[in-house]
């Protein structure tokens, strides 16, 4: 048994795990390495504030690789993911979440991550209440279910902003949100921190580095907003490319990326750069799809919550997807502790 789900993990970067969604085999093969580079940016706040934040990098890029290298903004995180399956971003940033999807439907690879100014390699999920809500705790606002709230979650493709608080927040709690809130209404982390500040909604889900760039950017909105609940440490979010470019490609933009900021004769600028990016980067870190598998057993355990809690489906067909998944997390285990 073990052997069997050994050599099954070899085609989990090919699944979609609870998704239904298309198989990896469907993306669009690259005909050769392009000549030049469609970067795609999560849409996680505007697209103004974006291009703000990653076009001095995007430059760099450009001049340290000798093609262009150009900016792919998309309205949200699928849009972005579906450019990589057809070809038309061969390089980007992604969450966690978004970055499963990548690999399993875009043939995507995971090179580097993220790392904080500070070192630190990760960040937290959050849901936000207006600073002077009556809700004090997760377990208050759960308790004022079917009292006609508004509620705030993130892009479904988002891990802080819609996985993680699925998981922990809903799924744990046996709470559906679209049943306990009056309106439940999916927006960047920007949009909903604003919507909680406004009083536009009574809560919101949300993440760190967010909330860090409104304290830094929009002070009056962060001091309108405070958070209720905070998750485990999430994964610094990955940076994906292509795994059918070249190997001298690859190599290439992974040398650019694990250099920028540590070697040269621009160390000072580019740290300044990055200084600017998200809520404060340092040098980014190698990485591999396996950073992807505590999310993807999260999305596992969110499934198999969901699925016994679930008196609708036929008890068989149940316990069989349940005998899956245990399946599918045992493998991912083996694969965690061997890394």
């Amino acid at each position: 048994m073990i052997i069997r789900k050994l050599l099954a993990a070899t085609a989990i970067a090919a699944m979609t795990f609870a998704t239904g969604a298309v198989s990896a085999q469907d993306y669009e093969p690259l005909e050769g390495d392009p000549d030049e580079i469609n970067f795609g940016i999560i849409s996680t706040e505007s697209t103004q504030n974006l291009r703000q934040q990653w076009e001095p990098f995007l430059e760099d890029m450009s001049e340290a690789l000798g093609m262009p290298v150009n900016g792919f903004y998309a309205s949200d995180y699928a849009g972005v993911i579906e450019a990589m399956r057809f070809g038309q971003v061969t390089v980007a940033w992604f969450g966690n979440a978004s970055a499963i999807q990548a690999v399993d439907l875009a043939n995507g690879e995971v090179f580097a991550r993220q790392v904080k100014q500070d070192g630190s390699e990760g960040y937290y999920s959050h849901i936000l209440v207006h600073v002077d809500s009556p809700y004090q705790t997760l377990e208050d606002l759960l308790a004022a279910c079917g009292e006609g709230l508004d509620f705030g979650i993130g892009d479904p493709n988002s891990t802080s902003g819609y996985l993680v608080p699925s998981y922990y927040v809903f799924a744990r709690n046996d709470v559906d949100p679209q049943e306990c809130f009056a309106n439940v209404r999916n927006a960047n982390h920007e949009t909903n921190l604003m919507a909680v500040a406004n009083e536009q909604v009574d809560a919101a889900a949300n993440n760190s580095e967010q909330v860090a760039r409104s304290q830094a950017n929009a002070p009056d909105a962060a001091a309108n907003v405070r958070p209720i609940w905070t998750s485990p440490l999430i994964p610094s979010d990955p940076l994906v490319f292509r795994a059918d470019l070249s190997r001298d490609l690859k190599d290439t933009i992974r040398a650019f990326f694990l250099s920028y900021g540590r070697v040269g004769d621009d160390i000072d600028a580019e740290l300044e750069v990055l200084a600017g990016m998200t809520d404060g980067l340092g040098p980014f870190t190698a990485s591999s799809n396996a950073q992807l598998y505590p999310i993807r057993e999260l999305r596992l355990f969110r499934e198999k919550t969901e699925l016994m809690n679930d008196d609708r489906m036929d008890p068989a067909e149940r316990e069989a997807r349940i005998a899956e998944i245990d399946e599918e997390l045992a493998v991912l285990e083996i694969l965690a502790a061997n890394q």
